[in-house]
């Protein structure tokens, strides 16, 4: 199939086009930047972040608000980035079966993607992928990270708006969470918030939010839910569209296409280097001068 036709039939709404266009891109198969030079510049589509601790529930929470999305009459595009397998690279948690009574729903996309070593948590293609879905037209965009938690969370140079899932027993991994990820909140969801404890721990959420940790304090919400029951889930909702009004047209806009600008260049230059290659030409060095420095080594490429 030639590359015009396959995106005449993403944009025209057709879900196979979609599914094999991600695919096309995913595996970089030749031509595929064409397709994606050949995308459109706009969307209406806005993209939520969903990320956090593990445990914290965000795929129950994403699957209720699909729920509420759907019941408005939104078409919603689901991308769930999953841990590894060590085997293969594949999708090792699997959210298209949680998400189940989603997985043939006429207005839900579905699609599990495998970090594949990403130190951030993301796809090494999340952002060319994302851009597939917005040319699709989505109504939303979700993206739910595994929650690694380190500083470098790359979801906050792609989404809109990044919502932040903890826990009300996860007082300690808050307390030492790393700046990174307090800081790139929009919102802060204190999921399972029927169990004990849960509001002295959302008083004490909003204490580390104050304005000597954090500048953009009055900003944050925070929000009770209990993703299940569905509790919490349509303030929830609310919050986010508001945020998401907020961020289009703002200085947040330039962040982010600086953000995917570096990381597309990154990964461009870094492209033809290969680890084996690398291991194999340290080791001539090595026999041959007997001696190795990493910093010249690093400078020569």
């Amino acid at each position: 199939m030639k590359w015009p036709e396959l995106l005449q039939q993403l944009q025209q709404g057709d879900i196979k086009a979609l599914a094999r266009s991600i695919s096309l891109v995913e595996n970089e198969q030749p031509g595929y930047e064409t397709l994606l030079q050949s995308l459109p510049s706009s969307s209406p589509a806005r993209i939520t972040g969903i990320t956090g601790p593990p445990g914290a529930g965000k795929s129950t929470l994403v699957d209720a608000l699909i729920s509420l999305l759907v019941a408005s009459g939104k078409k919603v595009g689901v991308l769930c980035v999953d841990p590894s397998s060590p085997f293969n690279f594949g999708a090792v948690l699997g959210d298209r079966i949680r998400m189940s009574d989603w997985y043939t729903h006429p207005q839900v996309f579905i699609r599990s993607l495998a970090t594949r070593g990403s130190m951030g948590g993301l796809h090494p293609k999340i952002i060319e992928i994302t851009d597939l879905m917005k040319a699709f037209s989505f109504d939303h965009i979700i993206i739910e990270t595994v929650g690694v938690g380190q500083s470098e969370i790359e979801i906050a140079g792609l989404a809109d708006v990044t919502v932040v899932v903890v826990v009300p027993e996860a007082g300690d991994e808050v307390q030492t969470m790393k700046a990174g990820l307090m800081e790139i909140a929009d919102i802060f969801v204190v999921n399972k918030a029927d169990r004990p404890d849960a509001d002295t721990f959302v008083k004490n959420l909003r204490l580390m939010l104050a304005p000597a940790f954090s500048k953009h304090y009055h900003e944050v919400p925070v929000v009770k839910t209990v993703a299940p029951k569905k509790e919490g889930m349509k303030e929830l909702l609310d919050i986010i569209l508001h945020q998401l009004q907020k961020a289009h047209g703002t200085e947040k806009k330039w962040w982010l296409l600086a953000e995917k600008a570096y990381w597309l260049v990154q990964q461009k230059r870094m492209k033809n280097i290969d680890k084996s290659e690398l291991r194999k030409e340290i080791e001539a060095i090595y026999r041959e001068q007997k001696s190795f420095n990493l910093y010249r080594f690093v400078e020569s490429l």
